[in-house]
């Protein structure tokens, strides 16, 4: 498992304890994050849903709740960075939707093996600057020791969207764009869409190497 793949666990796994400690002080932005998970987590418990059979529909139901949760444009621009501005419209909107399925399809699968590995969350506060907004917690690991995990949203048409997730520090998003620029850089912009197409990839659009949270 790499670094990425497990802060996407976290990610998604954290907002379920801070609901179950009862945070009298969270505002919106936490709110928002707390509800998402506490769906994400009825689905991969519901007894209904579990077996090889129900994988699709499992799998759609989530994506649905991440299309809910994240502002996936604002991410693929963020992760793609000044090539953006190079990019059609068309090539934008192919691009967001190749970029939401690369994470979706990367860490889906991942996610129906985590109800396994909840940890404590401690809740560390929450900073709402105009339409942004920072929610910061610790995962306590099996050995007391913090992961620092930090959510970063905007608000979008009333809505608290998540944009970007820090683990330990390390943004998700920069771990994409780092990836996507060196592709784009030594091959083209066109080869890079083939990648995300074909997932020939491999490593390339994993995230960086591991960091193991015992």
């Amino acid at each position: 498992m790499r670094f990425v793949t497990r802060g996407w666990t976290i990610l998604l796994l954290s907002a379920w304890w801070l609901s179950a400690v009862g945070l009298a002080t969270a505002g919106e932005p936490t709110d928002m994050v707390r509800q998402t998970t506490d769906q994400v987590l009825k689905i991969l418990e519901d007894p209904k849903l579990q077996g090889a059979d129900k994988q699709a529909e499992r799998q759609e139901r989530l994506r649905q709740i991440s299309n809910q949760a994240f502002n996936w444009k604002e991410m693929a621009q963020r992760a793609l960075a000044t090539h953006w501005r190079e990019r059609t419209p068309q090539q934008q909107q192919e691009f967001t939707a190749l970029f939401r399925d690369l994470v979706e399809r990367t860490y889906i699968n991942r996610l129906e093996t985590a109800t396994q590995d909840k940890q404590d969350i401690q809740y560390v506060g929450e900073q709402i600057d105009g339409p942004r907004a920072v929610v910061k917690t610790n995962v306590v690991t099996k050995r007391n020791q913090p992961v620092p995990l930090e959510y970063r949203l905007h608000k979008a048409d009333g809505r608290w969207l998540i944009y970007d997730v820090l683990i330990e520090g390390i943004s998700l998003v920069n771990n994409y764009r780092s990836q996507f620029n060196r592709i784009i850089s030594s091959s083209s912009y066109n080869d890079l869409v083939q990648k995300m197409k074909t997932r020939q990839g491999g490593d390339e659009l994993s995230g960086s190497p591991e960091r193991k949270v015992q």
